[in-house]
């Protein structure tokens, strides 16, 4: 039994001294310290498993630190989920309430119990994709009124032929899907976080349906020439609270973007033929320059990337765009870039 604690006490020691916690050589002047061998292990052993433990409680900490910031990640990246969600699920419920929704009317407004259509509104225009899923569109007939037909034009009208693809121009809910044969044809209105409402009429046929959720450029109809039509066309309207406003004014339709990130709603501008106000604020360079190519920003895009893609700077397209270097690149947004 002896020899076997001997052993132990051995193995300790060669441990502790390879460690650098006991010396086996005397100190310095050959004198010898009268130290019970046992004991000065003992302590070693307890001065070392201290040193662990606390290298154990810094690497816990150092893991708990870390899971705490995934944990708090996670639930930032499901709050967020939870808020598009809830976004899309009731678009502009705080401006149009809950009554309109069920409205059988384009104008949801009619007959309604509503609150007060506010004075401005500023609209968040970044997100437009083009109907026609391409940058140009070809406008056929303009917003105002018809002397020809004495009546009143609500939207503009796209060339399209018939079975062309017709995409939703930003994320959203499908209002209504329906058809009026002297009127729209097959048309789809649907209603956008953004506070507008985008109506598409003389489809030939939608293949969408009524409280989908729809995400911007998603193929939602099929061209046609349904309804009061002449020939095949798109008939493409935007509308605030009912009220129609001149799509001319937010998009420029021979770009397929806006004419600025931020269309602002003014009340009162908008009678037959009347006009709105683009905000001032972030607003675009005109696009009438032939040299100005368009980007839609994809996953994983950065500006300083888009920048060097087509041989021009950061500031640039951001003067270009009324934008600054940290702004957040929502994907599917339109930039312009000088070619």
């Amino acid at each position: 039994m002896r020899h076997l604690n001997y052993r132990c006490l051995l193995t300790a020691v060669a441990w502790l001294s390879f460690h650098g916690l006991v010396s086996a050589q005397a100190p310095p002047g050959g004198n010898k310290v009268n130290q019970d061998p046992i004991k000065s292990i003992e302590t070693a052993i307890q001065k070392q498993m201290g040193k662990d433990s606390l290298a154990m409680a810094d690497n816990l900490k150092t893991k708990d630190i870390r899971r705490t910031k995934e944990l708090n990640k996670a639930i930032e990246e499901s709050i967020a989920m939870e808020l598009e969600r809830e976004r899309l699920d009731f678009p502009a419920i705080d401006i149009y309430g809950e009554n309109s929704w069920h409205s059988k009317s384009v104008n949801p407004i009619i007959g309604t119990a509503i609150t007060a259509i506010p004075d401005t509104y500023d609209i968040d225009c970044t997100q437009f994709t083009s109907p026609l899923g391409n940058e140009s569109m070809r406008v056929t007939s303009r917003y105002g009124y018809r002397k020809r037909y004495r009546r009143m034009h609500y939207g503009i009208d796209i060339g399209l032929s018939i079975g062309d693809s017709v995409r939703v121009a930003f994320d959203g809910k499908v209002r209504m899907v329906n058809y009026e044969r002297k009127g729209y044809g097959h048309y789809v209105v649907v209603r956008h976080p953004n506070g507008l409402e985008t109506v598409y009429g003389h489809l030939s046929r939608a293949i969408v349906t009524e409280d989908q959720v729809v995400k911007a450029g998603d193929v939602i109809a099929l061209g046609g020439n349904t309804g009061r039509s002449s020939g095949p066309h798109l008939h493409f309207e935007t509308r605030f609270m009912g009220i129609p406003i001149n799509p001319e004014l937010i998009i420029d339709f021979s770009t397929g973007i806006p004419h600025s990130d931020v269309f602002t709603f003014v009340k009162g501008r908008h009678k037959a033929g009347g006009n709105a106000l683009a905000s001032s604020r972030k607003s675009s360079a005109s696009s009438t320059s032939k040299n100005i190519v368009v980007h839609r920003v994809r996953n994983g895009d950065t500006l300083s990337e888009i920048a060097s893609r087509y041989g021009t700077s950061v500031n640039k397209i951001c003067r270009l765009n009324g934008i600054t270097p940290k702004t957040t690149l929502k994907i599917g947004r339109a930039l312009r870039i000088t070619a």
